[in-house]
């Protein structure tokens, strides 16, 4: 992995911009996984001991890249994962698709159910078993050709969803074979980016921005770097 890069740090939390293609939590590949990157960055920086506490408090699907939070301490990780189960964390990912999407903003309303061996997601458009109702707002925010550079706002949080909503409306994102778009990205990535999380800190209750840049370095998010800031 590419050098670390630090979007936030306090004594309470620690937000890290992910890279496309790594894991944030270990599973059964073996692969390092992102915590173990933010485990050394505390070690070397702080000069600790023994183990790291490091908790993880959300997840970005291994093709996905962006703010990625983590707790330092176990009063941030309960205290975080209260806001993330109350929907008091206010989220904003990017998205490139082929298609444009029609309308050009919109809500989105589906019910997810997550097949947990095959690791697909099956969005319907009303209420079926124990499918879970899904909502994100999206919008059009810039195009160039063949590339639509859409701004997603999840309500929910449900596993793939914005990748299995965008992909229903008939706008896979870029790279995602698994949701219908017709050829991978050569790294194994696909063009969705958690752009920023916005919420009130755990501990000092003051409001916090987290904001990370897609990868300077890939030629389609380049299309699109005015909209950066």
């Amino acid at each position: 992995m590419r050098g670390l890069q630090v979007l936030f740090e306090d004594n309470h939390l620690i937000a890290v911009n992910k890279p496309a293609g790594i894991l944030v939590q270990g599973d059964e590949t073996g692969d390092r996984p992102l915590s173990e990157y933010v485990k050394d960055y505390i070690k070397d920086r702080y000069n600790k001991p023994g183990a790291v506490f490091l908790g993880t408090i959300h997840r970005l699907d291994r093709p996905v890249s962006g703010v990625t939070i983590f707790a330092r301490t176990s009063k941030a990780l309960g205290r975080m994962n209260k806001l993330f189960q109350e929907r008091s964390i206010r989220k904003v990912y990017w998205a490139i698709t082929e298609k444009r999407p029609d309308p050009l903003s919109g809500r989105l309303v589906h019910y997810i159910e997550k097949d947990q061996f095959k690791n697909f997601a099956h969005a319907y458009a009303k209420p079926k078993g124990n499918a879970k109702k899904s909502v994100l707002d999206y919008n059009l925010l810039a195009a160039i050709a063949s590339y639509n550079l859409i701004e997603v706002r999840p309500e929910t949080g449900r596993p793939h969803q914005i990748r299995v909503q965008l992909a229903r409306m008939g706008c896979p994102i870029r790279g995602d074979v698994k949701y219908g778009f017709s050829t991978p990205n050569p790294d194994g990535s696909i063009h969705l980016h958690c752009r920023s999380l916005s919420f009130e800190h755990p501990v000092k209750k003051e409001p916090v921005t987290i904001t990370a840049s897609p990868d300077g370095e890939d030629e389609i998010w380049r299309l699109f770097k005015a909209q950066w800031g």
